[in-house]
C-alpha cells in the first residue's frame, strides 16, 4: 500500500471516528429531551415558512424511508405538522409546532454551545484548513457520485 493510500484511509478514519462520537454524544442529549438527533437536525432545517419533506432529505443525507419514520415519528410526538403547499398541492411542507419550537430552542443552544467551545479550541487558520479540507472532501464525493450515474 503507497503513503498516499494510508493517507485516505487514515482521512476517511479520522472523519468517522470523530463524526460517531459527535453524533454519540448529539444522541445523549437529545435523549435527554425526549428526541433523537435525526430529529433535531430535522427540526434545525424546518424554516418558519415551511420546508418541502422532499428537500429535508438530501440536506440531512437521510434515505427517504429513514425520513418518512422520522417525520411520522415526530407527528406523532407533536413536534410537527404537515401541510400542503398552496403553490403546489403536490408538495408536502413541514413546519415545526409550538412543541417542535420549544425542542429547537433548547438544540440551538447546545449545537452553538459546542461549536462555540471548539472554536475556542482551534485556531482561525487551522479552522478555515478544515473547512478547506472538507470543502474538498465533498466536491470530490460530488464527483464521484457523478462518475456512478
Amino acid at each position: 500500500m503507497s503513503e498516499e493510500q494510508k493517507k485516505k484511509i487514515l482521512i476517511d478514519f479520522t472523519i468517522r471516528h470523530a463524526w460517531h462520537r459527535i453524533s454519540r454524544m448529539y444522541n445523549q442529549k437529545a435523549q435527554i429531551h425526549g428526541i433523537t438527533m435525526s430529529c433535531g437536525f430535522i427540526m434545525m432545517m424546518v424554516k418558519k415558512e415551511g420546508t418541502p419533506s422532499t428537500k429535508l432529505g438530501p440536506m440531512m443525507g437521510m434515505e427517504p424511508t429513514s425520513l418518512s419514520r422520522t417525520l411520522k415519528l415526530m407527528e406523532d410526538e407533536g413536534f410537527i405538522h404537515r401541510k400542503e403547499s398552496e403553490k403546489d398541492k403536490r408538495q408536502v411542507l413541514i413546519f415545526l409546532t409550538e412543541k417542535g419550537i420549544d425542542k429547537r430552542r433548547i438544540i440551538r443552544s447546545s449545537l452553538l454551545s459546542f461549536n462555540e467551545e471548539l472554536e475556542r479550541k482551534i485556531s482561525q487558520k487551522d479552522l478555515q484548513g478544515f473547512h478547506k479540507v472538507m470543502n474538498a472532501l465533498d466536491t470530490l464525493m460530488e464527483e464521484i457520485e457523478k462518475e456512478q450515474k
